[in-house]
């Protein structure tokens, strides 16, 4: 545990369990690279940078592993809508060859802008969030799209919201 333990000049090394106590078991969770998903008391902790991934593929380890891609509301994250299968798998092939260039190179791009919410559900029944931002052509996660890509979830999202009447 780094919270309340270690001094104010140490720099966190891979591996550092912020806020889980001292002798916490932390488990390699089946299916996953470790670099990923971990497990540790019942919870699964999933890695949000990486700096020694190279692509999203290397920051996310879930190539073959996406059930379902969703649009979720900014406002309350309900669900909004799912891209229908083939623009999901399309959505993957994609985002995961995207150069990886961490969160803090395109949050400059997009810090003043409104984003679009979508969900990734996995086969393992967990999901997660994923903000996209269509002006910055970026994803928070850490990677600028092409323009296939952007063309794709803007056109999902008009026709998801369109047949939700929203």
């Amino acid at each position: 545990m780094l919270n309340e333990h270690a001094c104010a000049d140490h720099v966190t090394e891979n591996g550092d369990a912020a806020y889980l106590p001292i002798g916490t078991v932390i488990y390699e969770l089946k299916g996953y690279k470790s670099h990923y998903r971990v497990v540790a008391n019942n919870k699964v902790y999933e890695a949000k940078e990486n700096p020694n991934a190279k692509t999203m593929g290397d920051l996310m380890d879930i190539e073959g592993k996406v059930e379902k891609v969703s649009l979720e509301s900014g406002i309350d994250g309900s669900p909004i809508g799912d891209f229908p299968q083939d623009v999901a798998s399309e959505f993957m092939n994609e985002l995961l060859p995207l150069r990886y260039v961490g969160f803090d190179e395109v949050y400059k791009k997009f810090k003043h802008e409104t984003g679009i919410f979508l969900r990734v559900y996995l086969q393992d029944g967990t999901s997660f969030r994923m903000v996209y931002y269509p002006k910055a052509n970026a994803f928070s996660a850490g990677a600028f799209g092409t323009e296939k890509l952007q063309s794709l979830i803007v056109s999902q999202r008009k026709e998801i919201k369109a047949a939700a009447g929203l």
